[in-house]
Protein backbone atom coordinates (compact mmCIF):
# COMPACT_ATOMS: atom_id res chain seq x y z
CA UNK A 1 0.00 0.00 0.00
CA UNK A 2 3.02 2.57 0.75
CA UNK A 3 5.11 1.65 -1.69
CA UNK A 4 2.53 2.92 -5.02
CA UNK A 5 1.94 5.91 -2.92
CA UNK A 6 5.70 6.44 -2.42
CA UNK A 7 6.19 5.99 -6.00
CA UNK A 8 3.54 8.23 -7.35
CA UNK A 9 3.06 11.01 -4.41
CA UNK A 10 3.60 13.98 -7.03
CA UNK A 11 0.21 12.52 -9.12
CA UNK A 12 -1.37 12.51 -5.48
CA UNK A 13 -0.41 15.48 -4.56
CA UNK A 14 -1.77 17.14 -7.97
CA UNK A 15 -4.73 15.45 -7.02
CA UNK A 16 -5.21 17.11 -3.30
CA UNK A 17 -4.83 20.47 -5.06
CA UNK A 18 -7.04 20.17 -7.61
CA UNK A 19 -9.72 18.83 -4.98
CA UNK A 20 -8.57 21.62 -2.69
CA UNK A 21 -9.10 24.30 -5.47
CA UNK A 22 -12.74 22.59 -6.26
CA UNK A 23 -13.77 23.42 -2.36
CA UNK A 24 -12.25 26.73 -2.43
CA UNK A 25 -14.44 27.21 -5.40
CA UNK A 26 -17.67 25.33 -5.17
CA UNK A 27 -18.29 25.60 -0.99
CA UNK A 28 -20.65 27.88 0.29
CA UNK A 29 -18.08 28.48 2.95
CA UNK A 30 -15.57 30.54 1.03
CA UNK A 31 -18.19 32.25 -0.88
CA UNK A 32 -18.42 36.14 -1.26
CA UNK A 33 -18.97 37.91 2.35
CA UNK A 34 -22.43 39.60 2.69
CA UNK A 35 -21.51 43.32 3.50
CA UNK A 36 -23.66 44.95 5.80
CA UNK A 37 -27.35 45.87 4.45
CA UNK A 38 -26.70 43.80 1.64
CA UNK A 39 -28.99 40.29 0.84
CA UNK A 40 -26.73 36.97 0.52
CA UNK A 41 -27.67 36.04 -2.15
CA UNK A 42 -26.74 39.32 -3.79
CA UNK A 43 -23.20 39.01 -2.65
CA UNK A 44 -23.05 35.50 -4.49
CA UNK A 45 -22.02 36.48 -7.98
CA UNK A 46 -22.62 32.76 -9.78
CA UNK A 47 -22.68 29.13 -9.48
CA UNK A 48 -18.41 29.41 -8.31
CA UNK A 49 -17.23 31.95 -5.43
CA UNK A 50 -14.98 33.32 -7.68
CA UNK A 51 -15.23 37.26 -7.51
CA UNK A 52 -15.22 39.83 -10.68
CA UNK A 53 -13.46 43.02 -11.05
CA UNK A 54 -14.24 46.24 -12.58
CA UNK A 55 -13.49 45.00 -16.16
CA UNK A 56 -15.87 41.58 -15.93
CA UNK A 57 -18.67 43.04 -13.36
CA UNK A 58 -18.96 46.71 -14.35
CA UNK A 59 -18.64 49.57 -11.81
CA UNK A 60 -16.61 53.10 -11.31
CA UNK A 61 -13.03 53.05 -10.61
CA UNK A 62 -11.68 56.44 -9.37
CA UNK A 63 -8.15 57.48 -9.34
CA UNK A 64 -7.52 60.85 -7.25
CA UNK A 65 -4.73 62.09 -4.87
CA UNK A 66 -4.96 63.60 -1.59
CA UNK A 67 -4.63 67.37 -1.96
CA UNK A 68 -2.27 69.26 0.64
CA UNK A 69 1.54 70.63 1.24
CA UNK A 70 4.60 68.23 3.71
CA UNK A 71 7.47 69.47 4.41
CA UNK A 72 10.38 66.99 4.87
CA UNK A 73 13.43 66.81 6.92
CA UNK A 74 11.72 69.29 9.44
CA UNK A 75 14.01 69.89 12.78
CA UNK A 76 11.21 70.55 15.60
CA UNK A 77 14.10 72.17 17.82
CA UNK A 78 13.04 70.02 20.76
CA UNK A 79 9.32 70.73 20.77
CA UNK A 80 6.87 68.35 20.79
CA UNK A 81 4.61 67.62 17.74
CA UNK A 82 1.29 68.66 18.64
CA UNK A 83 3.24 72.19 19.59
CA UNK A 84 4.48 72.57 16.38
CA UNK A 85 0.97 72.00 14.74
CA UNK A 86 0.17 74.68 16.82
CA UNK A 87 2.63 77.02 15.96
CA UNK A 88 2.20 76.21 12.32
CA UNK A 89 -1.05 76.56 12.49
CA UNK A 90 -0.77 80.29 13.85
CA UNK A 91 0.75 81.45 10.60
CA UNK A 92 -1.56 80.20 8.22
CA UNK A 93 -4.44 82.71 8.39
CA UNK A 94 -8.09 80.44 8.89
CA UNK A 95 -6.71 77.55 8.88
CA UNK A 96 -7.39 75.34 11.70
CA UNK A 97 -4.88 73.13 13.75
CA UNK A 98 -6.69 70.40 12.67
CA UNK A 99 -5.13 70.49 9.21
CA UNK A 100 -1.96 71.04 10.48
CA UNK A 101 -0.19 67.63 11.23
CA UNK A 102 2.56 65.79 12.10
CA UNK A 103 4.74 62.67 11.44
CA UNK A 104 7.76 61.07 12.74
CA UNK A 105 9.04 57.69 12.36
CA UNK A 106 12.42 57.16 13.40
CA UNK A 107 14.70 59.70 12.12
CA UNK A 108 12.07 61.46 9.66
CA UNK A 109 10.26 64.22 10.70
CA UNK A 110 7.29 65.62 8.32
CA UNK A 111 4.68 68.85 8.91
CA UNK A 112 1.85 68.87 6.52
CA UNK A 113 -1.14 71.00 5.97
CA UNK A 114 -3.83 69.79 4.22
CA UNK A 115 -6.29 72.73 3.73
CA UNK A 116 -6.64 72.98 -0.06
CA UNK A 117 -7.11 76.53 -0.09
CA UNK A 118 -3.25 77.12 0.98
CA UNK A 119 -0.70 77.35 -1.81
CA UNK A 120 2.67 75.90 -1.57
CA UNK A 121 4.12 79.28 -1.64
CA UNK A 122 2.16 80.20 1.83
CA UNK A 123 2.52 76.48 3.67
CA UNK A 124 6.68 77.96 3.10
CA UNK A 125 6.28 81.43 4.77
CA UNK A 126 4.66 79.89 7.34
CA UNK A 127 7.02 77.08 8.27
CA UNK A 128 10.24 79.73 8.25
CA UNK A 129 8.22 82.41 10.15
CA UNK A 130 7.11 79.09 13.00
CA UNK A 131 11.07 79.42 13.04
CA UNK A 132 11.48 75.45 12.06
CA UNK A 133 13.94 74.59 9.45
CA UNK A 134 13.33 72.12 6.68
CA UNK A 135 14.62 70.06 3.79
CA UNK A 136 12.24 70.92 1.44
CA UNK A 137 8.20 71.06 0.56
CA UNK A 138 6.55 69.03 -1.64
CA UNK A 139 3.07 68.28 -3.10
CA UNK A 140 0.89 65.68 -1.19
CA UNK A 141 0.32 64.12 2.06
CA UNK A 142 2.11 62.16 4.38
CA UNK A 143 1.83 58.45 5.00
CA UNK A 144 -0.22 58.65 8.35
CA UNK A 145 -2.82 60.67 6.32
CA UNK A 146 -2.72 58.53 3.48
CA UNK A 147 -3.29 55.42 5.64
CA UNK A 148 -5.85 57.01 7.48
CA UNK A 149 -7.89 58.21 4.67
CA UNK A 150 -7.59 54.75 2.87
CA UNK A 151 -9.44 53.69 6.22
CA UNK A 152 -12.43 56.11 5.93
CA UNK A 153 -12.82 55.72 2.73
CA UNK A 154 -12.80 51.86 2.93
CA UNK A 155 -15.19 52.59 6.14
CA UNK A 156 -17.61 54.30 3.72
CA UNK A 157 -18.04 51.77 1.03
CA UNK A 158 -18.81 48.82 3.53
CA UNK A 159 -21.33 51.33 5.61
CA UNK A 160 -23.13 51.66 2.39
CA UNK A 161 -23.21 48.15 1.60
CA UNK A 162 -20.92 48.11 -1.41
CA UNK A 163 -19.63 44.26 -1.87
CA UNK A 164 -16.25 44.04 -3.75
CA UNK A 165 -15.38 47.71 -3.17
CA UNK A 166 -12.04 48.03 -2.83
CA UNK A 167 -9.32 51.19 -1.68
CA UNK A 168 -5.67 50.64 -2.42
CA UNK A 169 -2.94 53.62 -2.21
CA UNK A 170 -1.13 53.47 -5.83
CA UNK A 171 2.40 54.94 -6.88
CA UNK A 172 2.77 56.89 -10.12
CA UNK A 173 6.39 57.13 -11.84
CA UNK A 174 7.15 60.48 -11.02
CA UNK A 175 6.39 59.80 -7.30
CA UNK A 176 2.87 60.80 -6.98
CA UNK A 177 0.61 59.18 -4.79
CA UNK A 178 -3.05 58.31 -5.75
CA UNK A 179 -5.91 56.66 -3.60
CA UNK A 180 -7.24 54.20 -5.99
CA UNK A 181 -11.21 53.22 -5.72
CA UNK A 182 -13.14 50.56 -7.23
CA UNK A 183 -16.95 50.06 -6.50
CA UNK A 184 -17.93 47.19 -8.96
CA UNK A 185 -21.36 47.67 -9.67
CA UNK A 186 -22.07 51.18 -9.22
CA UNK A 187 -22.15 54.20 -11.29
CA UNK A 188 -19.51 56.88 -11.03
CA UNK A 189 -22.48 59.99 -9.54
CA UNK A 190 -22.78 57.41 -6.69
CA UNK A 191 -19.12 56.42 -5.96
CA UNK A 192 -17.78 60.06 -5.96
CA UNK A 193 -20.84 61.27 -3.98
CA UNK A 194 -20.17 58.85 -1.48
CA UNK A 195 -16.09 59.71 -1.07
CA UNK A 196 -17.35 63.55 -1.16
CA UNK A 197 -20.22 63.52 1.67
CA UNK A 198 -19.78 64.15 5.34
CA UNK A 199 -21.49 61.91 7.56
CA UNK A 200 -23.64 62.89 9.99
CA UNK A 201 -21.10 62.61 13.15
CA UNK A 202 -22.18 63.84 16.60
CA UNK A 203 -22.18 63.59 20.69
CA UNK A 204 -25.72 63.30 23.06
CA UNK A 205 -26.42 63.14 26.24
CA UNK A 206 -28.77 60.66 27.58
CA UNK A 207 -29.85 61.41 31.27
CA UNK A 208 -32.72 60.15 33.62
CA UNK A 209 -36.01 61.91 34.30
CA UNK A 210 -38.88 61.42 35.80
CA UNK A 211 -40.43 59.93 32.49
CA UNK A 212 -37.83 57.70 31.89
CA UNK A 213 -34.17 58.38 29.77
CA UNK A 214 -34.28 62.04 27.71
CA UNK A 215 -31.64 62.36 24.98
CA UNK A 216 -30.39 66.10 24.51
CA UNK A 217 -28.89 66.23 20.70
CA UNK A 218 -26.00 67.01 19.65
CA UNK A 219 -23.95 68.70 22.46
CA UNK A 220 -21.16 68.27 20.26
CA UNK A 221 -20.82 68.09 16.01
CA UNK A 222 -17.86 67.16 14.25
CA UNK A 223 -17.15 70.73 13.49
CA UNK A 224 -16.89 71.54 17.26
CA UNK A 225 -13.63 69.43 17.68
CA UNK A 226 -10.43 70.78 17.18
CA UNK A 227 -8.19 68.29 16.99
CA UNK A 228 -9.16 64.09 17.12
CA UNK A 229 -6.51 61.66 18.29
CA UNK A 230 -5.72 58.27 16.91
CA UNK A 231 -6.68 55.56 19.46
CA UNK A 232 -4.39 54.42 22.29
CA UNK A 233 -3.96 51.52 24.91
CA UNK A 234 -3.97 52.87 28.49
CA UNK A 235 -0.72 51.67 29.97
CA UNK A 236 -1.02 49.17 32.61
CA UNK A 237 -5.21 48.53 31.79
CA UNK A 238 -6.92 46.66 29.09
CA UNK A 239 -8.53 49.68 28.26
CA UNK A 240 -8.34 52.29 25.17
CA UNK A 241 -9.21 56.03 24.18
CA UNK A 242 -9.30 58.36 21.63
CA UNK A 243 -7.67 61.80 22.96
CA UNK A 244 -9.98 64.86 21.28
CA UNK A 245 -9.99 68.68 21.83
CA UNK A 246 -13.15 70.64 21.56
CA UNK A 247 -13.09 74.44 20.18
CA UNK A 248 -12.85 77.20 23.24
CA UNK A 249 -12.79 79.79 20.60
CA UNK A 250 -15.90 81.64 18.92
CA UNK A 251 -17.08 85.08 17.27
CA UNK A 252 -17.85 87.94 19.72
CA UNK A 253 -21.39 87.16 21.45
CA UNK A 254 -21.16 83.50 21.08
CA UNK A 255 -20.54 80.88 23.28
CA UNK A 256 -17.86 78.56 22.44
CA UNK A 257 -18.43 74.72 21.64
CA UNK A 258 -15.99 73.76 24.78
CA UNK A 259 -18.46 76.37 26.94
CA UNK A 260 -21.46 74.87 25.89
CA UNK A 261 -20.33 70.99 26.46
CA UNK A 262 -18.83 71.99 29.90
CA UNK A 263 -22.30 73.65 30.61
CA UNK A 264 -24.48 70.97 29.24
CA UNK A 265 -22.76 68.02 31.68
CA UNK A 266 -22.90 70.36 34.28
CA UNK A 267 -26.30 70.76 34.24
CA UNK A 268 -26.90 67.08 33.77
CA UNK A 269 -25.19 66.23 36.83
CA UNK A 270 -22.16 64.05 35.62
CA UNK A 271 -20.16 65.20 38.39
CA UNK A 272 -22.31 63.90 41.19
CA UNK A 273 -22.87 60.65 39.14
CA UNK A 274 -19.00 59.46 38.47
CA UNK A 275 -17.35 59.50 41.35
CA UNK A 276 -14.58 57.48 42.68
CA UNK A 277 -16.82 54.75 43.56
CA UNK A 278 -18.93 54.43 40.36
CA UNK A 279 -16.04 55.51 37.96
CA UNK A 280 -16.54 55.68 34.16
CA UNK A 281 -19.01 53.10 33.49
CA UNK A 282 -22.28 53.90 31.60
CA UNK A 283 -25.52 51.85 31.53
CA UNK A 284 -27.22 53.11 28.47
CA UNK A 285 -26.54 50.42 26.94
CA UNK A 286 -27.97 47.73 29.67
CA UNK A 287 -31.56 49.67 29.34
CA UNK A 288 -31.17 52.75 27.05
CA UNK A 289 -34.79 53.61 28.04
CA UNK A 290 -34.11 53.64 31.48
CA UNK A 291 -30.39 54.86 32.32
CA UNK A 292 -29.52 55.82 35.99
CA UNK A 293 -27.23 57.96 35.56
CA UNK A 294 -26.08 60.61 32.60
CA UNK A 295 -24.08 59.01 29.51
CA UNK A 296 -21.92 60.67 26.55
CA UNK A 297 -23.63 59.16 23.11
CA UNK A 298 -21.36 58.76 20.31
CA UNK A 299 -24.26 58.38 16.99
CA UNK A 300 -23.17 58.21 12.99
CA UNK A 301 -25.81 59.14 11.08
CA UNK A 302 -28.71 59.17 14.09
CA UNK A 303 -27.66 55.37 15.04
CA UNK A 304 -26.06 55.23 18.43
CA UNK A 305 -22.64 53.40 18.20
CA UNK A 306 -21.55 54.11 21.47
CA UNK A 307 -21.83 55.36 24.83
CA UNK A 308 -19.18 56.14 27.51
CA UNK A 309 -19.15 57.99 31.18
CA UNK A 310 -17.31 60.19 32.30
CA UNK A 311 -13.66 60.36 34.40
CA UNK A 312 -14.59 61.61 38.17
CA UNK A 313 -11.36 64.50 37.92
CA UNK A 314 -13.01 66.00 34.27
CA UNK A 315 -16.39 65.59 35.32
CA UNK A 316 -15.39 67.57 38.51
CA UNK A 317 -13.35 70.45 36.38
CA UNK A 318 -16.26 70.88 33.97
CA UNK A 319 -18.64 71.43 37.23
CA UNK A 320 -16.14 73.81 38.19
CA UNK A 321 -16.17 75.81 35.10
CA UNK A 322 -12.45 75.43 34.51
CA UNK A 323 -12.30 72.52 32.04
CA UNK A 324 -13.40 74.88 28.40
CA UNK A 325 -9.96 76.33 28.98
CA UNK A 326 -8.12 73.42 27.12
CA UNK A 327 -11.23 71.76 25.92
CA UNK A 328 -9.40 68.57 25.67
CA UNK A 329 -10.85 64.82 27.22
CA UNK A 330 -10.75 61.58 25.78
CA UNK A 331 -13.45 59.28 25.06
CA UNK A 332 -12.70 55.72 26.63
CA UNK A 333 -13.71 52.14 25.94
CA UNK A 334 -12.90 48.75 27.30
CA UNK A 335 -11.37 47.32 23.96
CA UNK A 336 -8.86 49.26 21.55
CA UNK A 337 -10.39 48.01 18.20
CA UNK A 338 -13.43 50.00 19.86
CA UNK A 339 -11.43 53.10 20.28
CA UNK A 340 -10.01 52.86 16.96
CA UNK A 341 -13.71 52.09 15.46
CA UNK A 342 -14.41 55.51 17.52
CA UNK A 343 -11.86 57.26 16.16
CA UNK A 344 -13.18 56.68 12.65
CA UNK A 345 -16.20 57.30 13.36
CA UNK A 346 -15.29 60.74 14.12
CA UNK A 347 -13.50 61.17 11.63
CA UNK A 348 -15.56 59.80 9.08
CA UNK A 349 -17.43 61.81 6.02
CA UNK A 350 -14.26 64.20 7.02
CA UNK A 351 -11.38 62.90 5.09
CA UNK A 352 -8.01 64.30 6.92
CA UNK A 353 -7.45 65.56 3.11
CA UNK A 354 -9.65 66.44 0.21
CA UNK A 355 -9.59 64.00 -2.37
CA UNK A 356 -8.98 66.07 -5.77
CA UNK A 357 -11.40 64.40 -7.98
CA UNK A 358 -12.08 67.13 -10.46
CA UNK A 359 -8.14 68.12 -10.83
CA UNK A 360 -5.68 65.84 -11.17
CA UNK A 361 -7.97 62.61 -10.74
CA UNK A 362 -9.57 60.51 -13.19
CA UNK A 363 -12.12 58.24 -13.10
CA UNK A 364 -14.12 55.67 -15.48
CA UNK A 365 -17.30 53.73 -15.62
CA UNK A 366 -18.13 50.55 -17.37
CA UNK A 367 -21.18 48.90 -17.58
CA UNK A 368 -22.87 45.99 -16.15
CA UNK A 369 -23.33 44.92 -20.07
CA UNK A 370 -20.05 45.70 -21.15
CA UNK A 371 -18.30 43.98 -17.94
CA UNK A 372 -20.67 41.01 -19.03
CA UNK A 373 -19.33 41.04 -22.61
CA UNK A 374 -15.57 41.58 -21.30
CA UNK A 375 -16.18 37.89 -19.47
CA UNK A 376 -17.74 36.35 -22.24
CA UNK A 377 -14.69 37.07 -24.34
CA UNK A 378 -12.67 36.25 -22.12
CA UNK A 379 -13.70 32.95 -21.92
CA UNK A 380 -13.78 32.52 -25.48
CA UNK A 381 -10.36 33.57 -25.54
CA UNK A 382 -9.42 31.11 -23.26
CA UNK A 383 -10.64 27.84 -24.64
CA UNK A 384 -9.85 29.06 -27.89
CA UNK A 385 -6.24 29.38 -26.53
CA UNK A 386 -6.20 25.75 -24.73
CA UNK A 387 -7.79 24.35 -28.44
CA UNK A 388 -4.76 25.62 -30.20
CA UNK A 389 -2.09 24.19 -27.58
CA UNK A 390 -3.67 21.11 -27.48
CA UNK A 391 -3.82 20.94 -31.33
CA UNK A 392 -0.22 22.17 -32.27
CA UNK A 393 0.86 19.23 -29.14
CA UNK A 394 -1.56 16.44 -31.04
CA UNK A 395 0.24 18.07 -34.19
CA UNK A 396 3.91 17.87 -32.41
CA UNK A 397 3.95 14.42 -31.08
CA UNK A 398 0.73 12.52 -32.61
CA UNK A 399 0.88 10.22 -29.52
CA UNK A 400 -2.10 10.10 -26.91
CA UNK A 401 0.10 8.70 -24.39
CA UNK A 402 2.26 12.05 -24.64
CA UNK A 403 -0.09 14.54 -25.62
CA UNK A 404 -3.48 13.92 -23.52
CA UNK A 405 -1.80 14.15 -20.17
CA UNK A 406 0.19 17.16 -21.21
CA UNK A 407 -2.83 19.26 -21.86
CA UNK A 408 -4.40 17.49 -18.55
CA UNK A 409 -1.85 18.34 -16.47
CA UNK A 410 -1.94 22.50 -18.21
CA UNK A 411 -5.69 22.86 -17.09
CA UNK A 412 -5.01 21.42 -13.83
CA UNK A 413 -2.65 24.37 -13.02
CA UNK A 414 -5.44 27.13 -14.24
CA UNK A 415 -7.98 25.34 -12.16
CA UNK A 416 -5.66 25.44 -9.23
CA UNK A 417 -4.84 29.48 -10.12
CA UNK A 418 -8.93 30.04 -10.07
CA UNK A 419 -9.18 28.13 -6.86
CA UNK A 420 -6.63 29.85 -5.53
CA UNK A 421 -8.44 33.22 -6.45
CA UNK A 422 -11.36 32.13 -4.94
CA UNK A 423 -10.06 31.19 -1.96
CA UNK A 424 -8.49 34.81 -1.40
CA UNK A 425 -11.38 36.42 -2.91
CA UNK A 426 -9.20 38.24 -4.91
CA UNK A 427 -11.08 40.30 -8.30
CA UNK A 428 -10.57 38.79 -11.58
CA UNK A 429 -9.53 41.55 -14.04
CA UNK A 430 -8.56 41.22 -17.97
CA UNK A 431 -5.22 41.47 -16.85
CA UNK A 432 -5.10 38.43 -14.43
CA UNK A 433 -7.29 36.77 -16.87
CA UNK A 434 -3.91 37.91 -19.59
CA UNK A 435 -2.06 36.02 -16.51
CA UNK A 436 -3.72 33.10 -16.78
CA UNK A 437 -3.30 32.92 -20.66
CA UNK A 438 0.87 33.08 -20.58
CA UNK A 439 0.84 29.96 -17.78
CA UNK A 440 -0.93 27.68 -19.97
CA UNK A 441 1.76 29.16 -22.59
CA UNK A 442 4.89 28.50 -20.61
CA UNK A 443 3.15 25.61 -18.79
CA UNK A 444 2.96 23.89 -21.96
CA UNK A 445 6.38 24.77 -23.14
CA UNK A 446 8.00 23.64 -20.73
CA UNK A 447 6.08 20.38 -20.36
CA UNK A 448 7.07 20.28 -24.13
CA UNK A 449 10.78 20.38 -23.48
CA UNK A 450 10.16 17.33 -20.68
CA UNK A 451 8.79 15.40 -23.19
CA UNK A 452 11.50 16.07 -26.21
CA UNK A 453 13.87 15.06 -23.32
CA UNK A 454 12.54 12.48 -22.36
CA UNK A 455 11.86 10.87 -25.71
CA UNK A 456 15.08 12.78 -27.41
CA UNK A 457 17.05 9.52 -27.81
CA UNK A 458 14.50 6.81 -28.69
CA UNK A 459 12.73 4.16 -26.08
CA UNK A 460 12.87 4.78 -22.17
CA UNK A 461 14.02 0.87 -21.24
CA UNK A 462 14.48 2.17 -17.69
CA UNK A 463 13.24 4.17 -14.54
CA UNK A 464 16.93 4.94 -14.36
CA UNK A 465 16.93 6.56 -17.95
CA UNK A 466 13.62 7.88 -17.66
CA UNK A 467 15.12 9.77 -14.23
CA UNK A 468 18.12 10.94 -16.05
CA UNK A 469 16.77 12.60 -19.05
CA UNK A 470 13.84 14.16 -16.81
CA UNK A 471 16.44 15.59 -14.28
CA UNK A 472 18.54 17.25 -17.14
CA UNK A 473 14.61 18.96 -18.69
CA UNK A 474 13.97 19.98 -15.03
CA UNK A 475 17.15 21.91 -14.55
CA UNK A 476 16.09 23.91 -18.11
CA UNK A 477 12.52 24.78 -16.80
CA UNK A 478 13.97 25.60 -13.48
CA UNK A 479 16.19 27.98 -14.59
CA UNK A 480 13.37 29.12 -17.07
CA UNK A 481 10.85 29.88 -14.20
CA UNK A 482 13.34 31.44 -12.36
CA UNK A 483 14.44 34.11 -15.08
CA UNK A 484 10.19 34.73 -15.18
CA UNK A 485 9.77 35.05 -11.43
CA UNK A 486 12.91 37.66 -11.55
CA UNK A 487 11.16 39.83 -14.47
CA UNK A 488 7.74 39.83 -12.93
CA UNK A 489 8.74 40.39 -9.26
CA UNK A 490 9.19 44.37 -9.76
CA UNK A 491 5.31 44.52 -11.33
CA UNK A 492 3.80 42.62 -8.66
CA UNK A 493 5.06 44.72 -6.14
CA UNK A 494 5.04 48.50 -7.71
CA UNK A 495 1.62 50.07 -7.79
CA UNK A 496 1.11 49.29 -11.40
CA UNK A 497 -2.43 49.04 -10.96
CA UNK A 498 -3.63 45.72 -12.94
CA UNK A 499 -0.48 45.18 -13.82
CA UNK A 500 0.39 44.20 -10.33
CA UNK A 501 -2.83 41.07 -10.96
CA UNK A 502 -1.01 40.21 -14.02
CA UNK A 503 2.49 39.75 -12.08
CA UNK A 504 0.88 38.32 -9.38
CA UNK A 505 -0.91 35.08 -10.80
CA UNK A 506 1.97 34.78 -13.51
CA UNK A 507 4.82 34.14 -10.51
CA UNK A 508 2.15 32.02 -8.37
CA UNK A 509 1.66 30.00 -11.49
CA UNK A 510 5.31 29.32 -12.62
CA UNK A 511 5.46 28.35 -9.09
CA UNK A 512 2.62 25.51 -9.16
CA UNK A 513 4.11 24.38 -12.20
CA UNK A 514 7.71 23.92 -10.93
CA UNK A 515 6.51 22.32 -7.80
CA UNK A 516 3.69 20.79 -8.55
CA UNK A 517 2.53 20.09 -12.23
CA UNK A 518 5.88 19.75 -13.94
CA UNK A 519 6.95 16.79 -11.14
CA UNK A 520 3.21 15.14 -11.51
CA UNK A 521 3.49 14.98 -15.35
CA UNK A 522 7.35 13.43 -15.10
CA UNK A 523 5.60 10.94 -12.90
CA UNK A 524 2.75 10.44 -15.35
CA UNK A 525 5.09 9.92 -18.33
CA UNK A 526 7.49 7.73 -16.18
CA UNK A 527 3.88 5.29 -16.10
CA UNK A 528 3.14 5.58 -19.55
CA UNK A 529 6.80 5.22 -21.70
CA UNK A 530 8.80 3.59 -18.93
CA UNK A 531 9.43 -0.43 -20.06
CA UNK A 532 10.22 -1.41 -16.54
Amino acid sequence: MLEPIKKNWRILLLVVVVLGATVALFAPQFGPQTAPGEDASEAQQGVTNLQYGLDLAGGTRVRAPLLGHTATGVDFGGDQPDTVEQNVAAELDGVSIRDVGTYVEEDAREVEVTDSSVSEAQFRAAMDASGYAYGDIRSGVTQETRDLAESIITGKINEAGLSGGSVQQVQSVTGEYFMLVEVPGEDRNDVVSLLQERGTVQIDIAYPTENGTAIEEAVLTQDDFENIGTAAEREGTTRAYVPVTVRNTAPDGEQSPAHSFQQSVADRGFASAYTDDQRDVCDYGENPDDVSKPCLLLTVDGEVVNSFGMNPDLASSMDRGAWADTGNFELTTNEFSTAQTISVNLRAGALPAELDISGQGTSSTISATQGENYKNYSLVTGVLAIFAVAGMVFLRYREPAVALPMIVTALAEVYALLGFAALVSYPLELAVIAGFIAVVGTGVDDLVIIADEVMSEGEVNSRTVFNSRFRRAFWVIGAAAATTIVAMSPLMVLSLGDLSGFAIFTILGVLIGVLITRPAYGDILRRLLTVR
